[in-house]
């Protein structure tokens, strides 16, 4: 599986496999399962899933980190990916985040749909 390197691209395959909507049902019960407040609509434009994630992970490094790393071991985003990340400026920081957090649920959605 070659895992997509833009938001664009992670979009564009995940329509033309029609497994957007999975993605984001999957983005819902991993955030219901770190215990954060956040629901998508399963029609969710994904322009504005991709502003939503990135305001709600800004928001967690910024005031309740201990439920942004809770978040990250639940999706299992990978320690070398986010400790690779430059984190000085922490808006920037939290949109890369962003999109590794969606890349990873990406992969679950996609080998869940392959191999099922």
């Amino acid at each position: 599986m070659n895992l997509p390197t833009t938001f664009e691209d992670l979009i564009a395959e995940a329509n033309s496999l029609e497994l957007y909507k999975k993605l984001v049902l999957q983005l819902n019960k991993d955030f219901l399962y770190a215990n954060i407040d956040l629901d998508f609509d399963d029609d969710i434009l994904p322009s504005s899933l991709k502003l939503i994630l990135h305001e709600t992970v800004y928001k967690l490094v910024q005031e309740k980190f201990t439920d942004y790393l809770n978040l990250l071991y639940i999706i299992d985003v990978p320690e070398h990916q986010i400790k690779a990340l430059d984190g000085t400026d922490t808006l920037e920081m939290s949109e890369k985040v962003a999109f590794l957090i969606l890349k990873r649920e990406w992969q679950k959605v996609w080998f869940r749909h392959k191999y099922s």
